[in-house]
């Protein structure tokens, strides 16, 4: 019943607002079309983890969202990497964002899921750790890529030199500098499955 609720809200939204931030057309903040990456879970610190530990972490990040299977493939079909995102497909999921993530396992990710393939800025607001900000446009067609470093303390993650444009219709942020060491960039495809 959530998910039906979440999903005809998508519908209903035409500028979404996306986090590590996005504003768009909501509120004062929004009109900009920024968004922010922001998320509540935590995660664990543990990098050695045996494959039941690994699964306890990946269902307990972004506990309270769904999630699905984003996978980055190159133009001749190779996969280049993958992670469980976690889906911000409502205004309220894309104004918190990442914000309030402390860290991101390197399997993870968040999906932004606008109505359609519009202007969008992300902003770093009060994030803690550097991402990337990959835009696709409906097709999933990656047209840019952001190498979003975390504020600096007294910064609040607004400032001009943290906000990172684009055009598209999902964003994803993964780690700060995720998509280089998988070697992701403009006209590679992001493959996911989004019920409808």
């Amino acid at each position: 019943m959530k998910t039906e609720l979440r999903r005809r809200t998508l519908l209903a939204v035409s500028g979404a607002v996306a986090v590590a931030g996005c504003l768009d057309a909501g509120d004062s903040s929004e009109a900009n079309g920024e968004t922010q990456a922001e998320s509540t879970d935590e995660t664990t610190d543990d990098d050695e983890t045996d494959g039941s530990e690994a699964n306890a972490t990946a269902e307990t990040v972004h506990e309270d969202y769904e999630t699905t299977e984003v996978r980055v493939v190159s133009a001749d079909g190779d996969e280049l990497g993958a992670v469980t995102a976690a889906i911000a497909d409502t205004q309220d999921l894309q104004s918190l964002g990442l914000s309030d993530t402390e860290e991101l396992p390197s399997d993870r990710g968040m999906l932004f899921v606008f109505e359609s393939v519009g202007e969008h800025t992300f902003v770093m607001r009060e994030m803690d750790f550097g991402i990337d900000i990959v835009y696709a446009d409906a097709d999933g067609t990656v047209t840019d890529v952001h190498h979003a470093p975390a504020p600096e303390p007294g910064e609040d993650g607004e400032e001009e030199h943290h906000q990172y444009p684009g055009r598209g219709q999902y964003v994803l942020e993964v780690n700060y500098e995720w998509t280089t060491d998988h070697d992701v960039s403009e006209g590679d495809v992001l493959e996911f499955d989004l019920e409808a």
